[in-house]
């Protein structure tokens, strides 16, 4: 068995140690970065109607899951171990009722000028949102689901851009 540490495989989370580590950030220039999640919550059809309809006991599940994503999104580096907290400059939390699908679509912009991007952010503030409406809506249809969260857009660092083939940005 090789003991030669050039053949095993980097980990930036995991120092020479083995101990966790949060990578330095330090000091990789700042830019604007940008990212976009979605993600949706499934449920039957009269739930649905009862949510735009504002008849859920508990209130406007639409407006207490936006404030919930938005929350979140700030909140994120409590959430996820080794996940920078960020300088959030914006954040947006989209929800959509679609009566064809039977479900709330979900969507959720975070923006930054940072040294890391704000994937997480996104994906939080949509499954936060995700999760309000299922818990605010739980006693009428305990069979909702959420489903397909994934990124959709990312820009600024390194990496530069990436666009999930299926995305259209509204901003063009």
């Amino acid at each position: 068995m090789s003991t030669d540490r050039k053949a095993e495989p980097h980990w930036s989370h995991i120092d020479a140690q083995g101990r966790a580590n949060m990578v330095d950030v330090g000091a990789k220039p700042t830019s604007e970065r940008q990212a976009v999640a979605r993600g949706s919550v499934y449920m039957q059809a009269a739930t649905l109607r009862a949510i735009v309809d504002q008849e859920i006991s508990k209130g406007d599940v639409l407006q207490v899951a936006r404030i919930a994503g938005i929350m979140a999104a700030k909140q994120t580096s409590s959430l996820i171990p080794m996940c920078h907290p960020l300088e959030i400059t914006h954040v947006r939390v989209d929800l959509q009722p679609d009566a064809e699908a039977a479900c709330v679509r979900l969507e959720a912009t975070v923006r930054t000028v940072g040294r890391t991007g704000v994937e997480m952010e996104a994906l939080t503030a949509v499954t936060v949102a995700g999760l309000t409406v299922y818990d605010m809506c739980k006693s009428l249809d305990r069979q909702m689901r959420l489903g397909e969260v994934e990124l959709l857009s990312k820009s600024g660092g390194k990496s530069g851009r990436y666009t999930h083939p299926d995305y259209r940005s509204q901003e063009g």
